[in-house]
C-alpha cells in the first residue's frame, strides 16, 4: 500500500477539486477521521478494524448499574480531551467550501460538534451530541458538563486518575467502578442519565436518518471523508449514492467498507481538505476555479 503523507501528491488533489468544481453541491459525510487532528483518537486502523475493545453497547448501558459507574468515572476522566478539542484545518475547509456554496450539508458520524465550531452551518448529527445528557426515563436533557460537575463533587477522588484518552470522551482507565456514585435524573427522581449520543446496538432516529437521507438527494454527489464506513449508519449513504447512480469520491486513510463505490480515492489524512480548498478557491495550472455561490 502507497505510504499516505499530510499532502498527497498534487495530481489526486487536483483529481478531487476537479471533481468539487464538477459538482458544486456536494454532501459531505465525516467520520472519526476528521477529527484526529484535533486531538480526539479514532475507532479504527487504517484496515478498518478495532484498535481497541469496541466501546460501549446500549443494552449493557442501560441494563447494568456497574456499566454505568465505569461509564461514567472513565468519562470523567477522558471527556477532557473532547471538551478541549478545537476544529482543525479539514473542518475549516468544509465551512469555507459551503459558505462558497460548494458543499450542500456535512453529515456527521461524529458526537464532538467540532463542525457547528468550525463554522458549517448545515450539520446533521447523525449519531448525536456528547456535550448534552438525557434522562431515559423522563426525557429531560441536561449540559454535559453539568453533569460532570456533579459527578466529580461526589468523586473528587477520580478527579486525580490518570489514563489516556480514548474515542468520544472515553478513557483507558481500569480500576475498581463499585464505589462510583452516579446521581440520578434530577427531575423524575430514578431515570437514568445516557449521553444524548447513539451507542452500539442503538438506532439512529427516523427523523434523523430522513433529514440525511433529504440533503443527499438534493446534492449532486457524495464526498467521504476520514471514515472507514464499517458502521452501517453511516455506509447506508454509500449505498444509496451508488445505488442512485450518484458519484462518490472518498478522502481516507485505509479500506474502508465501501472501496468499490467510489468514482475516485484519495489516500490521505482529512488535513488534506486544506489544500483541497485552496485549489478550488484559487484554481490550479488544471483549470480549476471557483465556481460562484
Amino acid at each position: 500500500m502507497r505510504q499516505a503523507t499530510a499532502v498527497p501528491p498534487v495530481h489526486d488533489l487536483e483529481a478531487l477539486a476537479a471533481f468539487v468544481a464538477r459538482h458544486p453541491r456536494l454532501a459531505v459525510l465525516t467520520g472519526a477521521g476528521i477529527s484526529t487532528a484535533s486531538g480526539i483518537p479514532d475507532y479504527r486502523d487504517d484496515r478498518g478494524d478495532w484498535k481497541r475493545p469496541p466501546p460501549m453497547q446500549h443494552q449493557v448501558f442501560m441494563a447494568s448499574h456497574a456499566a454505568r459507574q465505569r461509564y461514567w468515572a472513565r468519562a470523567l476522566v477522558g471527556f477532557r480531551t473532547l471538551q478541549d478539542a478545537r476544529p482543525n484545518a479539514a473542518h475549516q475547509a468544509l465551512a469555507r467550501l459551503e459558505a462558497m456554496g460548494h458543499v450542500s450539508g456535512v453529515i456527521t458520524q461524529n458526537v464532538d460538534g467540532l463542525h457547528q465550531r468550525a463554522g458549517s452551518r448545515r450539520v446533521i448529527n447523525l449519531h448525536g451530541r456528547a456535550d448534552r445528557v438525557r434522562c431515559m426515563g423522563c426525557g429531560a436533557r441536561r449540559m454535559r458538563h453539568d453533569l460532570h460537575a456533579e459527578l466529580a463533587a461526589r468523586n473528587p477522588h477520580w478527579l486525580e486518575a490518570g489514563a489516556r484518552a480514548g474515542p468520544d470522551g472515553d478513557a483507558d482507565l481500569e480500576a475498581d467502578f463499585s464505589g462510583f456514585r452516579v446521581p440520578d435524573c434530577t427531575r423524575c427522581g430514578d431515570g437514568i442519565y445516557k449521553p444524548d449520543v447513539v451507542f452500539f446496538g442503538d438506532s439512529v432516529p427516523r427523523a434523523t436518518v430522513e433529514a440525511a437521507f433529504a440533503l443527499q438527494a438534493e446534492s449532486d454527489a457524495l464526498l467521504v471523508v476520514g471514515s472507514s464506513l464499517m458502521v452501517f449508519s453511516g455506509f447506508r449513504f454509500a449505498r444509496a449514492a451508488a445505488r442512485e447512480g450518484q458519484p462518490i469520491v472518498c478522502l481516507n486513510l485505509g479500506r474502508t467498507r465501501a472501496d468499490d463505490l467510489y468514482a475516485l480515492k484519495v489516500e490521505a489524512p482529512a488535513e488534506a481538505l486544506a489544500p483541497l480548498c485552496e485549489l478550488v478557491v484559487g484554481g490550479s495550472p488544471g483549470g480549476i476555479s471557483r465556481r460562484p455561490a
